[in-house]
């Protein structure tokens, strides 16, 4: 094994993967606008300076903006020792913006101590894993949500891919093998890998032990099970209650390791989990 991979698998202290959540604390950089898959259960067209909830930014910045603010909470003296992991999480999909990569390059030179950790939908990671390892990513998140392309062409409308724009099953398809064929490597550069489920009851709930196997065959160590956010397609959906949730959690822990301090973060969240933490004012960002 690669002596960084030996290295990445030594630190410790990232919030999501086990580390102490009521300690150390993460900043979000909302620097990559684009995604390529549409999930029918996302929206990101407005934003409240009191919600929480994957895909919101109140502000999205550029590379050296990103790293401006970077250096601004790690000068804080409240902050500053908090901060363990800067993570890109959106607002679109990290990976189908170059301002991801430009923007880890410019935080590894110069808080080289700060761990990088990135959310992606998986579509791309195959092609992109190697580059990610070279820029020394820490930890991965991959959003899983099926292993069945029929229910995947409930939960997705399209996928972007090559140039090309995929629909149904044959999307879903798609993107469940890249997903999995990138976790496997991710496992096999060293790096830690959490997924994320989106519990959508009367659409997914039978899928979720079935990808806590195979992840964990696959080398992922924690799963994050969510309930869904009523919204965009689902609106009229009902999600499930939190003794629903935490009935799923406790199977799931006999399978792969659960991650339950999930506060569904915005893609601009800094500070703590569960705590409101501040992050970027001024214009709503649109995709």
């Amino acid at each position: 094994m690669a002596k960084s991979c030996i290295e990445r698998k030594n630190i410790q202290g990232h919030p999501c993967f086990g580390g102490n959540h009521r300690a150390n604390g993460r900043m979000h950089l909302a620097v990559a606008p684009r995604c390529n898959i549409r999930c029918g259960y996302c929206t990101r067209r407005h934003d409240c300076a009191n919600e929480s909830r994957p895909g919101v930014t109140s502000r999205l910045l550029s590379p050296l903006e990103a790293l401006e603010k970077v250096r601004e909470v790690m000068a804080s003296h409240i902050l500053g020792p908090m901060i363990k992991v800067i993570g890109i999480a959106g607002p679109g999909d990290p990976l189908a913006n170059e301002e991801t990569f430009s923007t880890f390059r410019l935080i590894g030179k110069e808080f080289p101590h700060l761990m990088k950790c990135m959310s992606t939908n998986g579509l791309l990671l195959p092609e992109k894993i190697r580059e990610l390892d070279a820029l020394g990513l820490h930890s991965l998140t991959v959003t899983l949500n099926t292993l069945d392309s029929a229910v995947g062409s409930r939960v997705y409308s399209h996928i972007l891919y090559h140039g090309n724009r995929y629909t149904g099953k044959e999307a879903a398809r798609i993107l469940i093998a890249n997903q999995l064929d990138g976790i496997r490597l991710a496992a096999g550069f060293g790096m830690k890998i959490k997924i994320n489920t989106v519990y959508i009851p009367g659409v997914n709930e039978e899928q979720i032990p079935l990808i806590a196997r195979r992840v964990k065959d696959l080398g992922a160590t924690v799963m994050n099970v969510m309930p869904i956010i009523p919204q965009a397609r689902f609106a009229n959906i009902t999600p499930p209650t939190p003794d629903e949730l935490s009935a799923v959690q406790t199977a799931n822990e006999r399978i792969i390791g659960q991650f339950r301090h999930c506060r569904q973060c915005r893609a601009d969240a800094v500070g703590l989990l569960g705590e409101a933490g501040i992050h970027a004012k001024g214009e709503t960002a649109r995709a």
